[in-house]
């Protein structure tokens, strides 16, 4: 084997580096599980009695806890995917959605994500308005704000990467 071949050998095996982060981020949506379970749990025995607004804000706190438990399996079955190697599920077990994302992709549904939590941690505080400040709210309306337009030019940008690319390949 030439130096290169090693070098390069070496390179491409370093990829399994990134596997305990990717169980660890398995850890991690176990906690995010037992939070979800703990908080309808501790709400159950209060139901009877719970006011429409604290249902509303049960909810938005379930599904905020939900859609952070999907972003990390997202990442965690994407990276695998593509940084690491193809997983080998099945046919029935493969999500339809797992080998159409490119690193690209998962950045847009990463920022898509984030903005959607974001989005519904505000209408949580909205909701909450008596209990935050001004200041507070501000600053989550610029996050989620930023956020937006990050999205929004990254998939503007990829659109045109993507076109440009298209267009090399025609001519």
């Amino acid at each position: 084997m030439t130096p290169t071949r090693a070098i390069e050998a070496i390179l491409y095996g370093g990829r399994w580096l990134i596997l305990p982060v990717y169980l660890a981020m398995l850890g991690l949506l176990g906690i995010l599980v037992w939070y979800f379970l703990m908080d309808l749990w501790h709400a159950l025995p209060l139901l009877q009695n719970i006011s429409e607004a604290s249902l509303v804000i049960l909810t938005l706190k379930l599904i905020d806890l939900s859609l952070t438990a999907n972003l990390v399996m997202l990442v965690i079955l994407a990276g695998y995917e593509n940084f690491v190697r193809r997983g080998e599920f099945g046919d029935d077990a493969r999500p339809e959605w797992l080998g159409k994302i490119d690193f690209a992709g998962l950045k847009l549904k990463l920022l898509g994500a984030i903005t959607v939590i974001g989005a519904v941690d505000l209408l949580r505080s909205f909701l909450e308005v008596d209990q935050q400040s001004d200041r507070d709210l501000l600053w989550q309306i610029i996050i989620v704000g930023l956020f937006s337009v990050m999205a929004l030019l990254f998939a503007v940008t990829d659109y045109i990467t993507d076109s440009a690319h298209a267009k090399l390949h025609q001519d």
